[in-house]
């Protein structure tokens, strides 16, 4: 009888000890489930883990890098309005770089480290998911993807994103800034106090009054002749689009250096990789269009000193 009372008052002492501990580590109690999918039964949970396979695009591991990440409430004190935040926003790699992230999670409840964007033939549902329910931490691995590209990453926990918990993960150069990143990019539609409410309601129905003063057409009224002819009109559809053609050009100019890359690769794959370099490519000219109209609206709008 008093070993087995002394056997019972052990176990309470190791239970207690395990319960006192500040976070539980979840990485040697993971299930590998396949496709890069790891859970346990704590509440720990790694998906799209790749350590090994190359994303088309890659010869080699550019760099094999490792990053602590802590997601909780006390990191979102910074922000005014926020509830839950990572204590990094802002991440940048290079290309085709080796990452490992460790995710640690300071509170009570589930939170998230998600990356979206990836490509999906190598990572189910084109994410990689770090997962933790209450304080713990997880680790999960995984290769970047070549070009320059700003990919999303955020909990997924209901409103935690909305609240604060989001970040952006650029890879080389990255194509842009996400919008209402804490501390790093505004608001999306930022929040607005000024004018009282009754300043409101004047303009609106200002408003009102001004759509009210507008003739409104008789459905029943005879349509002019130019209203005629230009209904009558046969609209032509161009048989090749101007965005085919530049597709076709991009295939053409990178067709041998597309040889080298798809070895190796399944079918289903490399119609994923030419459709995301055809993609890259319009983004390019389009971005190369845009910067051409702004310098000539420029050009033009700089005063005539000629004298004439």
């Amino acid at each position: 009888m008093l070993k087995l009372l002394s056997i019972g008052v052990i176990s309470l002492l190791v239970s207690a000890n395990a319960w006192s501990l500040d976070y539980m580590e979840h990485d040697g109690m993971l299930m590998n489930h396949g496709d890069g999918h790891l859970m346990d039964m704590a509440g720990g949970m790694v998906m799209g883990q790749n350590s090994d396979k190359l994303p088309g695009g890659c010869d080699s591991i550019s760099e094999t890098r490792e990053i602590t990440v802590h997601a909780g409430h006390k990191y979102a004190e910074k922000f005014p309005g926020r509830m839950f935040a990572f204590d990094t926003q802002e991440f940048n790699f290079e290309p085709c770089t080796k990452l490992t992230v460790h995710f640690i999670n300071d509170d009570k409840i589930r939170h998230q480290w998600m990356m979206h964007g990836l490509p999906k033939y190598l990572y189910p549902k084109g994410m990689f998911h770090l997962e933790v329910s209450g304080p713990g931490k997880i680790s999960g691995t995984l290769i970047l993807p070549p070009g320059d590209k700003t990919y999303l990453v955020h909990c997924d926990i209901a409103q935690h994103m909305e609240k604060g918990m989001k970040a952006q993960l650029k890879v080389g150069k990255g194509d842009g800034d996400l919008s209402s990143i804490p501390g790093v990019t505004a608001l999306a539609v930022a929040d607005d106090y000024h004018g009282s409410l009754h300043q409101i309601m004047e303009a609106a129905e200002a408003e009102e009054k001004l759509l009210a003063s507008q003739p409104i057409p008789d459905p029943n009224a005879p349509a002019t002749p130019a209203a005629n002819a230009a209904s009558n009109t046969p609209q032509q559809e161009p048989l090749i689009s101007g965005m085919t053609i530049i597709g076709l050009v991009l295939g053409l100019i990178a067709a041998p250096w597309l040889v080298k890359k798809f070895k190796g690769m399944t079918a289903a794959e490399i119609i994923t990789y030419i459709f995301e370099l055809l993609r890259t490519g319009v983004e390019i000219v389009v971005k190369f269009f845009n910067q051409l109209l702004k310098m000539i609206n420029k050009n033009k709008a700089l005063p005539d000193n000629s004298g004439h």
